[in-house]
């Protein structure tokens, strides 16, 4: 098994932080919990066009998205689910909640963490 300390180490930052979206969540605010959660799966977007392949690391997290799918990287249904998980980050970043629900940012948060663990391990 091939051991990377980087990836462990970028691991547990954004478990620490998916704690944190967690913690705003549970206290009422679901649009830092959004905001933080969108952060962890920018970064993990960006660490991913890193490790493949005439795949570069843009500006933008759907172009990002795009390119990872089309590289095979994960297939159109998580493609899918990014885009949804963006809408919401860019909503809540864009000062806009009222496009999106506890529950929604809840999901997020969950599907980030699934993410992380799937792509990174």
């Amino acid at each position: 098994m091939d051991f990377r300390k980087d990836v462990l180490v970028h691991a547990e930052v954004f478990s620490d932080e998916l704690e944190q979206a967690d913690h705003f969540l549970a206290s009422g605010y679901k649009t830092p919990a959004a905001v933080t959660a969108g952060v962890v799966l920018e970064t993990t977007l960006r660490k991913l066009c890193e490790q493949t392949d005439n795949v570069e690391a843009s500006e933008k997290l759907n172009k990002m998205n795009d390119d990872l799918a089309k590289a095979n990287v994960y297939n159109k249904m998580r493609a899918d689910q990014v885009r949804a998980w963006a809408k919401i980050r860019n909503s809540a970043a864009h000062g806009h909640p009222g496009e999106f629900e506890d529950g929604d940012v809840k999901l997020m948060i969950q599907g980030v963490r699934d993410f992380v663990a799937n792509q990174l391990s």
